[in-house]
């Protein structure tokens, strides 16, 4: 579909949205994050992520939304890594303390460029000159969205640096599959034996625990509900020990008659129940978002890694080539 405005920055940037279509899967992106703006199925009449119909909350409370996050998603600590023996200061934008989602310029709230799009795919870029938000090298990224049979939405995130840097992509929307006001009713799985216990900043203690006996074992079907009102739901669960070719099951979620599994090369996954939220501007359905209205299911390295040898490592070296792959198959189970 032709690409048409969506709004306008406040210097002035003309934010565009292209919508794709396929196999009764619809998506919105938008320029800006290179964000997930909408998603519908076929036959349901909400959306299946929490988003908003003008621009002007994604410059606020709405940062992040559906956004594609880097150059380094999630936390490092301090603002400070050593990357080829050298330390380097990062933007901290976390309480002026740490680096969250590669800073305040972080690629989530840049403004990026169409490159290319068709009836079923939209591709977007970005660049980041060295020196961005602190990092050495200079980054050329490319984020493309397709729909495939399924259906599936894919997003296939690539990456290229002319020094040796730190790259660490995530996508950050949040789900709710049947449009209801709270995730309660939602059902989720994730195959993860050991998350990262984290500090009061959310910066990660060191070695990872078992999830047994603890509010993170998803590894049968939990009903969200029974689990929002204890411990916060912000962590990282730790699927593997390494970055993947090939996309594996990392979660499953179910609300109603429908299921979203999750396929992704990355070895973490990071799960957040949004206990965050507000009632701010309308959303999709017109109405402000509350607490636990989503869950961010986001697929990324370890968070701070880079004060963690052991964790799978962020370092991307000159002309390699980054690739991530996330894919979100839908399915309506039997009974439908």
């Amino acid at each position: 579909m032709t690409p048409r405005p969506f709004g306008t920055l406040p210097n002035g940037g003309q934010v565009m949205q292209v919508t794709i279509s396929g196999h009764g899967l619809t998506a919105s992106i938008i320029t800006l994050g290179a964000s997930l703006q909408d998603l519908r199925l076929e036959g349901m009449g909400h959306a299946l992520v929490l988003g908003f119909p003008k621009l002007d909350p994604y410059l606020g409370k709405g940062r992040y939304f559906g956004a594609v996050i880097g150059r380094y998603a999630n936390r490092i600590a301090q603002g400070r890594a050593v990357i080829d023996g050298e330390e380097w200061h990062l933007d901290r934008n976390q309480d002026d303390r740490h680096l969250l989602h590669g800073g305040r310029d972080g690629c989530g709230t840049r403004n990026w460029m169409l490159a290319d799009w068709d009836q079923a795919s939209v591709a977007l870029a970005d660049y980041l000159p060295a020196g961005h938000m602190g990092f050495p090298g200079a980054m050329l990224i490319r984020a493309t969205w397709s729909i495939l049979p399924g259906p599936v939405l894919m997003l296939t995130i690539l990456a290229t640096s002319d020094e040796a840097t730190l790259c660490n992509f995530t996508q950050h929307s949040y789900f709710n599959l049947d449009g209801s006001d709270s995730i309660a009713d939602h059902h989720l799985t994730v195959p993860a034996k050991y998350y990262l216990p984290v500090d009061a900043e959310m910066i990660p203690l060191g070695r990872p625990a078992p999830v047994q006996g603890t509010h993170l074992d998803f590894r049968q079907p939990v009903r969200l509900g029974d689990r929002l009102d204890g411990p916060r739901i912000d962590h990282n669960l730790c699927l593997a020990s390494r970055r993947r070719i090939v996309p594996r099951k990392v979660a499953t979620l179910q609300a109603g008659q429908l299921a979203m599994t999750l396929r992704s090369t990355e070895p973490g996954l990071q799960i957040h129940a949004t206990e965050h939220l507000t009632p701010r501007a309308p959303g999709h359905a017109g109405r402000p978002y509350s607490r636990h209205a989503g869950i961010a299911l986001e697929t990324q390295l370890w968070p701070d890694s880079p004060h963690n040898p052991g964790y799978p490592s962020a370092l991307l070296e000159p002309g390699q080539l980054y690739r991530q792959t996330t894919a979100m198959t839908f399915h309506r189970r039997s009974g439908s």
